[in-house]
């Protein structure tokens, strides 16, 4: 029974282990009926038939774009060249469409889509109306779907800083901006940019504040080929949120999860300050009254040969390790005037397999020297004139200020795409920038939720997905074949009927003595009073008969205790000439016996 339960719960594990490989995997369909009203969904069988509507904004907003109607109107390709780059990449002529998606594509439906490799990119729109930041958060979201995953490239947007001579014409890598927000991706490092340009209120010089790091895994969002929602909320008590796909994956300070900080120190080093020549920054030091000893020997090596090392009987000396190479030939178009004479390349020696211990020249290996102490070194004490690590003194930061506010950035009135990538086909869609966040959210219910459903819906089975990641980790085939096995297995060894067992109960059935009741016992003995009596050729039979039953009484008080009260009695009733008798005629009493169990069995 142990060793069925080991088999269980080995299964179990078993069933666990190929069960977590695809948690996740999985993706968790939102209903978002309750912000898109105007999406008719119908589900039938398993499909998913959605009749997609273009979002509409349902309150103020400063800018929206859907790319539903086919038309870049009132977008600007740049006609301008990069800075401090090769002549043959500087120009952005990197290509822009507008297209559904590859996959999952919903009718109607439509995006942005970077279609050139290598090549920069640069297109930019103006904002209906410029973003102030006073009193109202600011929201940014779009969305971005890696088509054809991603190796190198970035899909941020920046958000261009309002000016009299901003030109979109002429956008470009350093047109001035307020803030920067969106994936970017070089090798295996995955980013999600927030990054905003500050002003500093004594000089008037900008410095980029990047946000810390978020903690969190971005190489799905690069890989699974989904369209994700990006979402950046400002707000104008400083702090900020950033989310994926409405789930938030970073937040903080402008003031103190940005690096730099935003506020300078109140004080920093002096410049000119200067370490003091004597100034002992040694912790410990030789100890100068240390003295070697005499028995210190540094002339000692830290190896020596082992003297007792025995060469090998089967090691071969005149054979060398490597040899030419028999088969090598010199090449046609050897020259040794210019190449020198040609040398068949070293091979192996053949002698020296494995079969020996080695070839060549046999030398003692090397063990270490007990003996050896190294050069010696006096001792290291703890310095009486240790000063500490030195450090220029603290002064007052003449570029100190304190701004309480940097959420007060530089207002903007345009949004760009400003972008180089190794991958094509990157898709954009469903731009938006507001003040409110349930406006964003429907927005986002309409679009963005519309494209998840659909994409969730189109999901291959179970089956298919099993097939695979089998495909991609071929090692998963072998806990499919246990996990199919091991069910099958326990099936038998806990459900298939033993032999053995069923044979023993059939034989137990058969030969279980029933109790007889002194009414059965008494009408058994007349009855064999009656064949005693009656007429017979051998008188000695019936005899015989009654010492067999007593025999077969006899018998049964082995087989069973309860009987043994009711056949002593009987025994007793009986003659004791008739058990003399009974006694001789034992040996020839199997037949009789035979005719008294069926009669017995025939009364049971």
């Amino acid at each position: 029974m142990q060793f069925q339960w080991d088999w269980l719960c080995f299964s179990v594990l078993l069933f666990n282990a190929v069960n977590a490989e695809y948690q996740g995997s999985e993706v968790e369909v939102e209903d978002f009926d309750k912000n898109s009203e105007d999406a008719n969904v119908d589900k039938s069988g398993s499909s998913l038939e959605v009749v997609y509507k273009t979002p509409k904004p349902t309150g103020e907003v400063h800018f929206i774009e859907t790319f539903d109607d086919g038309m870049l109107s009132g977008w600007v390709l740049s006609q301008t060249k990069k800075e401090d780059t090769d002549e043959d990449i500087a120009k952005y002529d990197g290509r822009w469409e507008i297209e559904p998606l590859k996959e999952n594509m919903m009718p109607g439906d439509r995006g942005l889509v970077l279609k050139s490799i290598a090549k920069h990119h640069a297109i930019s729109a103006m904002l209906t109306e410029p973003f102030i930041f006073d009193s109202k958060p600011l929201i940014i979201q779009y969305e971005v779907n890696f088509q054809d995953g991603i190796d190198c490239g970035g899909a941020y947007v920046k958000l261009l800083s309002q000016s009299d001579d901003l030109s979109l014409e002429y956008f470009y890598d350093r047109t001035p901006y307020t803030i920067m927000f969106g994936p970017d991706k070089c090798g295996e490092d995955y980013k999600l940019h927030f990054i905003f340009r500050h002003k500093h209120p004594k000089t008037g010089d900008y410095e980029e504040k990047h946000a810390k790091r978020f903690d969190v895994d971005l190489k799905k969002f690069y890989t699974d080929k989904k369209t994700h929602l990006y979402t950046l909320v400002l707000k104008p008590d400083n702090t900020f949120e950033v989310s994926i796909d409405q789930t938030v994956v970073g937040k903080g300070s402008l003031l103190e999860d940005v690096v730099p900080p935003v506020n300078p120190p109140l004080e920093i080093e002096d410049p000119n300050d200067k370490k003091p020549e004597d100034w002992d920054e040694r912790a410990k030091i030789p100890d100068s009254n240390a003295v070697k000893p005499d028995d210190w020997n540094e002339d000692e090596p830290p190896n020596i040969e082992d003297p007792d090392a025995v060469k090998p009987e089967d090691w071969l000396d005149d054979e060398p390790e490597y040899i030419p190479d028999p088969n090598a030939k010199k090449p046609e178009d050897w020259d040794e005037e210019m190449d020198g004479e040609w040398e068949a390349p070293q091979i192996p020696n053949p002698k020296c397999d494995k079969s020996v211990s080695g070839c060549g020249e046999w030398v003692r290996p090397l063990i270490s020297n007990p003996n050896y102490k190294g050069k010696w070194k006096p001792p290291m004490i703890d310095n009486p004139n240790y000063q500490g690590i030195w450090s220029p003194q603290k002064i007052p930061n003449p570029d100190y200020f304190e701004d309480p506010h940097p959420f007060q950035m530089t207002p903007v009135s345009a949004i760009g795409l400003e972008l180089w990538s190794m991958t094509s086909d990157i898709y954009f869609d469903n731009f938006i920038i507001c003040s409110d966040k349930e406006i964003a959210d429907r927005w986002a219910a309409d679009g963005w939720g519309l494209k998840k459903l659909v994409a969730s819906a189109n999901e291959p089975g179970m089956f298919s997905q099993l097939i695979a990641a089998a495909e991609e980790r071929p090692w998963l085939w072998i806990l499919y074949i246990l996990t199919l096995a091991v069910p099958v297995g326990l099936g038998v060894l806990f459900c298939w009927p033993s032999k053995k067992v069923d044979e023993d109960l059939e034989y137990k059935k058969t030969d279980v003595a029933k109790p007889v009741t002194k009414g059965e016992l008494e009408q058994e003995m007349q009855g064999q009073d009656e064949e005693l009596e009656g007429p017979n050729d051998n008188a000695g039979d019936g005899e015989d008969e009654g010492g067999e039953d007593e025999d077969s009484e006899e018998e049964n008080e082995t087989a069973q205790g309860s009987r043994e009260e009711e056949s002593s009695k009987s025994n007793k009733s009986g003659s004791e000439d008739e058990m003399k008798e009974a006694d001789e005629s034992t040996g020839s009493g199997d037949g009789p016996a035979k005719s008294v169990r069926k009669r017995r069995v025939r009364k049971d």
